[in-house]
C-alpha cells in the first residue's frame, strides 16, 4: 500500500531534534528568495546592457540583499501573524517552522521585525546615495510587504495577495534595481518584468489552490478561493503560460512599431523553459489522481523552479544580446 501525502510529509519533515540552523532556514525558506532578487539582477543587467548605465557593484549588492532581506523579514511575519490567528495549522513540505513547535510565534515576530529594521537600513543607504526616486518605490515595497498580513484589510486574506507579489516581486523590483543603477525611472523594466511577475504569481497560486479548504474554512479569501478548484486550474494554466505569450507580443512590438528601448529577438531562448511549464501544467491538471503523492502538494515549489529558470533565461537574453551587438557592431 502506497503512503498517503500526509504520512510522507511526516516521515521527511518531523524531527525530534533540528538543529538551529534546521528551524531557521524553514521559517527564512531561502528557496523562495530568487522570485523577490531575480527581478533585481534582472533588472540590473537590463540597467546596464539596455539602458547605458554604468554598474556600480555596490549599489547592486545593496540592492540584492535589501530585497532578500525584507522578503525574509515579510515571510517571517506572514508565518507569526498566521499562527495567531489559528490560520497556519498544516506542516508544508517546505516550511511551518512555527508550525512545527520547532519556534516560538514571539521569536519569529521579533526576527521579522529584525529582518524589516535592516531591509529598511539598506534601503536609506540607497536613497542617501541615489536619490528621493527610490525611496518611494521602496516605501511602496515595504507598505505591501507589512500590510499583506497584517492591518484592517491584509491583503492577503481579502484576494489581494497576487497583486501583492506580482508587484513587489515583479515589477518593483526590476524598476528599483534599474533606479538604483540609472537614477531615473523608466517604464521598459516595468513591462519586461512581467512575465516574470506573472510566474511569482503561478508560485502564490498554486499554494492557495492547494489550501482553497483551509482557507475556506479559516475565512480567508484569495484568488484561489473565490475561482475554486476548477477555475483555478485554469487560472494556474493562464498564468504560466501568458509570459511566453507577452515576451513574444514585446519582440513582435518591438520589430512592428518605434519602441524605444526594443526587446531583442534573443528573449526568445525563455522558450526553452516551455517543456516545464507545460510538466507543471499536466501535475495541476492530474491533482486528484497524481503519479507520485507530492506531485501537487509540492507544485509551489516546482513553480519557483520553473521562475528561476525562466529569470536565469531572461538574464541570458540581456548577455547574449550585447554579446551580438560587440561581435556584429
Amino acid at each position: 500500500m502506497k503512503d498517503r501525502p500526509e504520512q510522507i510529509k511526516k516521515r521527511i519533515f518531523d524531527s525530534p531534534t533540528p538543529s538551529f540552523f534546521k528551524k531557521w532556514s524553514v521559517a527564512i525558506r531561502p528557496f523562495a528568495l530568487p522570485a523577490s532578487t531575480m527581478p533585481v539582477i534582472f533588472g540590473t543587467l537590463m540597467s546596464v546592457t539596455i539602458g547605458g548605465a554604468s554598474f556600480d557593484l555596490l549599489l547592486f549588492l545593496a540592492a540584492l540583499f535589501g530585497m532578500a532581506i525584507l522578503h525574509t523579514g515579510s515571510n517571517l511575519l506572514n508565518d507569526a501573524f498566521d499562527y495567531e490567528k489559528g490560520i497556519d495549522k498544516q506542516v508544508n513540505p517546505v516550511s511551518g517552522a512555527v508550525v512545527r513547535g520547532w519556534i516560538s510565534p514571539r521569536d519569529v515576530l521579533r526576527a521579522g521585525y529584525l529582518f524589516l529594521g535592516l531591509g529598511m537600513l539598506i534601503g536609506l543607504f540607497l536613497v542617501s546615495r541615489v536619490g528621493v526616486s527610490i525611496l518611494w518605490i521602496g516605501m511602496a515595497g515595504v507598505a505591501i510587504g507589512i500590510f499583506y498580513t497584517w492591518g484592517p484589510l491584509p491583503l492577503k486574506f481579502n484576494a489581494l495577495g497576487d497583486l501583492a507579489v506580482f508587484l513587489n516581486f515583479g515589477v518593483l523590483g526590476a524598476l528599483g534595481a534599474w533606479t538604483v543603477q540609472t537614477g531615473t525611472l523608466s517604464w521598459a523594466p516595468v513591462i519586461w518584468a512581467v512575465p516574470m511577475s506573472l510566474l511569482v504569481v503561478g508560485i502564490l497560486h498554486s499554494n492557495n489552490w492547494r489550501d482553497i479548504d483551509s482557507d475556506r474554512a479559516g475565512g480567508i479569501q484569495t484568488m484561489a478561493s473565490r475561482l475554486g478548484d476548477t477555475l483555478s486550474e485554469g487560472y494556474f494554466v493562464f498564468l504560466l503560460v501568458c509570459p511566453f505569450v507577452v515576451i513574444m507580443a514585446l519582440i513582435l512590438l518591438s520589430m512592428a512599431a518605434d519602441l524605444d528601448p526594443k526587446m531583442p529577438p534573443t528573449f526568445l531562448v525563455t522558450f526553452l523553459a516551455i517543456p516545464l511549464a507545460f510538466k507543471l501544467i499536466k501535475k495541476g491538471r492530474m491533482r486528484r489522481q497524481p503519479k507520485h503523492p507530492l506531485d501537487f502538494i509540492s507544485l509551489d515549489g516546482q513553480t519557483a523552479q520553473l521562475n528561476l529558470l525562466f529569470g536565469l533565461l531572461c538574464t541570458a537574453a540581456l548577455v547574449l544580446n550585447s554579446l551580438m551587438s560587440f561581435f556584429l557592431g
